[in-house]
């Protein structure tokens, strides 16, 4: 049913809620009062509205009776609010503190994260330089004894050529005195056999 034109009622669902007092919901008869209104018959042509003045003057006594008990329930609401808030501030400061006691907090952990970070870049440095200096300290140890182990290879090898050539001497005099021995045996069995012949041909 189409409303006429004038004043539309107040939703309840996006107005403050009241709580009723005694049983009476302020809100619900603030409500029923604007519907009494509207409901009305309208006097043609005027635009006016026929209202049931006991009605109308009953629901306004029941609202006026009960309002110094929704004022003073609405008081109780502010001042709960009030309260409600100043615990949510406490709270609130009691999370910034933590807050701020754990940033510090992390903020040292940081700091001392820092600093083995960093003590631990200057030991790997420091390892790094003496595996260095060990490396070419063995490399260079190695390079001694490479460098020892084919001086005595050489003087090895001189040596036992020398041997050689030695021992290839003393077997090149012992080949020549047996030859000169055989040589000589040689001869004088020539010479036997040549006087054994002289011998043989004057007979």
């Amino acid at each position: 049913m189409l409303r006429p034109p004038g004043p539309q009622p107040v939703n309840p669902a996006v107005q403050p809620a009241v709580e009723p007092i005694d049983g009476v919901d302020i809100q619900q008869e603030l409500n029923t009062l604007e519907e009494m209104i509207l409901d009305s018959p309208r006097l043609p042509l005027t635009g006016k509205t026929l209202v049931d003045e006991e009605q109308l003057l009953d629901q306004l006594d029941l609202i006026r009776l009960n309002l110094p008990g929704a004022f003073q329930m609405a008081q109780e609401v502010i001042s709960r609010r009030e309260e409600v808030v100043m615990e949510a501030e406490n709270y609130g400061r009691q999370l910034i503190a933590g807050a701020e006691a754990r940033a510090q907090d992390l903020t040292d952990e940081l700091g001392i994260v820092r600093q083995a970070e960093l003590e631990a870049k200057q030991i790997r440095q420091q390892v790094q330089q003496e595996c260095e200096a060990l490396r070419e300290q063995v490399l260079a140890e190695v390079e001694q004894i490479r460098a020892n182990a084919k001086k005595e290879l050489e003087m090895m090898r001189r040596t036992a050529i020398d041997e050689s050539e030695e021992i290839q001497r003393g077997a090149d005099e012992y080949a020549d005195k047996v030859l000169q021995d055989m040589e000589a045996r040689l001869g004088e069995m020539t010479r036997i056999i040549r006087n054994g012949r002289q011998q043989l041909g004057q007979q």
